[in-house]
């Protein structure tokens, strides 16, 4: 039986787009029932309605607070009943109620080999850290901004005349191949959150 998978975007989507382009395969161990954006214009809603993925699109700025809109929120997914929720660029912090509802159901991928560099801006941090590896992290989703328990990573090396772009553009390669590994290690029950 695949797991149910909804994806949160904010924008384009590529890291949406790699996991349902993995989710195409057969034997791939979770299927994506739905997008949510808190970004009508997010460009990735329209890739997943071409796909035939259910989508649903509520802005932030529509609700008085965060508790307000995370429960409209809450409804649209309740709506798939997802078994994982997986955060792909979704640029809005989650409450400790959200983070704790799904608890070991919600993961994210980050730009850096978390516990370095948390946050924006990951790339320029690596850079200016002077580091010789950069790369990505998938972890689970805990109530403090990438600090959940991770599930797997990607590392890159950082290259003499790297910019922040050069760097960012490697490392979403291995975001694109990281993300839909570690979905499926979860979906497959080979990592669980230990609470």
């Amino acid at each position: 039986m695949k797991k149910r998978v909804a994806i949160l975007i904010s924008g384009r989507g590529s890291n949406m787009s790699a996991l349902i382009a993995a989710a195409r395969a057969p034997d791939y161990p979770a299927e994506i029932v739905g997008i949510f954006s808190n970004n009508p214009d997010a460009a990735g809603l329209a890739v997943a309605a071409v796909d035939g993925i259910a989508t649903a699109a509520l802005s932030h700025k529509a609700y008085p607070d965060k508790p307000s809109f995370e429960a409209a929120m809450n409804a649209a997914l309740d709506a798939w009943q997802p078994d994982i929720i997986c955060l792909a660029g979704f640029m809005r912090l989650l409450s400790a109620d959200f983070c704790n509802r799904w608890a070991g159901k919600l993961i994210n991928i980050h730009p850096s080999l978390l516990p370095l560099h948390k946050g924006l801006h990951t790339h320029e941090q690596a850079l200016a850290a002077g580091v010789a590896e950069h790369g990505c992290t998938v972890h689970f989703v805990t109530p403090g901004m990438d600090e959940g328990p991770l599930i797997a990573q990607a590392r890159v090396p950082v290259l003499p005349g790297d910019t922040s772009d050069s760097l960012a553009a490697r490392v979403l390669v291995e975001e694109h191949k990281l993300y839909p590994a570690a979905l499926a290690m979860l979906a497959r029950g080979e990592v669980r959150f230990a609470s």
